[in-house]
């Protein structure tokens, strides 16, 4: 494709920040947390829509989730938080993003106002592409049919994809994905993703227990939301050195303390100072729960399995999709 702005990945968060080069373009809308098969979809549409033209193609969505903002005390988790939500729509080969915060006062916008004040005089758009269930405006009055008649009488197309379905004719949801990570069931969270989950997180500070029992570890904070089950999984980490294989633990060190939840990553071969570094934590596969040990030899010898379960996983490895190909980097 191209566009004026194929040549860098242009973003923003907010309406007044719309970059022009963006104007007058192809948008995907949509929430896209996870960027999952289903949400490729709608991607692909829009991107087929810009194929071979010089208009640009870019997402718009929200933050946070709207059932977050009406429901606080039950938020919903995030399977990629805004950051990471932005470079997957990169990696997905668009132009840019405009993610605007969902609030209250703007959930109350007239579907209407928001065809004519966001979509033709803010943004200037050629064509709309939006999934089957997406609503838009107060009390939900923006249906797939309503964009769709909007679009007639203002001059700009409207592309409705079909729900994207499974092998086993299920639909692809967020809502299914963070199910399975809550089951550890990976292989179906990362099929249904097209690529491998994954999170990032700063080093903190530790016990230093790992390198006692000869296992020097990462210790990484997970959002307190996150559904992720407890135990023991092999990883694919990037540091600032590169990639790593390696092995985790989610959970509270039943055998020492049972404290409060940690990410704990060991990387194999590897020997250097992760303090106060991002990484980013691929989870491959599952390997077991989380246990108590009645002994310090016990927990390393189980360790010890751990790892040789965890580079077999991992010396398998091959890409899910071409996604999965770019963010793990197959050809480092």
């Amino acid at each position: 494709m191209s566009s004026p702005a194929s040549s860098r990945f242009l973003f923003a968060d907010s309406l007044d920040a719309f970059p022009q080069d963006l104007k007058g373009g192809v948008v995907a809308i949509g929430n896209f947390d996870g960027v999952h098969r289903g949400h490729r979809a709608v991607l692909d549409a829009a991107l087929g829509m810009g194929h071979g033209t010089h208009h640009p193609v870019f997402a718009m969505s929200f933050e946070p989730h709207p059932r977050t903002v009406f429901n606080p005390s039950a938020p919903v988790f995030r399977l990629t938080p805004p950051a990471l939500k932005v470079e997957m729509l990169r990696v997905c080969g668009l132009d840019g993003a405009l993610i605007l915060p969902f609030t209250k006062e703007f959930a109350s916008i007239e579907a209407k106002a928001f065809v004519q004040d966001i979509l033709i005089d803010t943004l200037g758009i050629r064509h709309a592409v939006t999934g089957y269930d997406f609503h838009f405006g107060k009390a939900r009055q923006g249906t797939p049919d309503f964009l769709r008649m909007a679009g007639a009488n203002h001059g700009f197309g409207v592309t409705i994809v079909h729900r994207e379905e499974d092998e086993g004719a299920e639909a692809v949801s967020s809502t299914r994905i963070r199910d399975c990570l809550a089951r550890g069931d990976m292989p179906q969270a990362n099929g249904l993703l097209g690529y491998r989950w994954f999170f990032e997180a700063e080093v903190r500070h530790g016990d230093k227990r790992g390198r006692d029992l000869g296992y020097p570890t990462a210790n990484l904070s997970l959002s307190e939301d996150c559904p992720l089950l407890e135990g023991i999984y092999a990883v694919k980490v990037k540091t600032g050195g590169g990639w790593h294989d390696g092995v985790a633990s989610y959970g509270r060190r039943p055998t020492f303390d049972n404290g409060a939840k940690l990410f704990e990553v060991h990387l194999f071969d590897f020997s250097g100072d992760l303090y106060d570094e991002t990484l980013r934590v691929h989870l491959i596969s599952y390997l077991r729960g989380e246990q108590k040990f009645d002994s310090a030899e016990d927990l390393i010898a189980q360790m010890d399995r751990d790892g040789q379960e965890a580079r077999a996983a991992l010396g398998s490895l091959r890409p899910l999709s071409e996604i999965d190909l770019k963010l793990l980097d197959f050809a480092s």
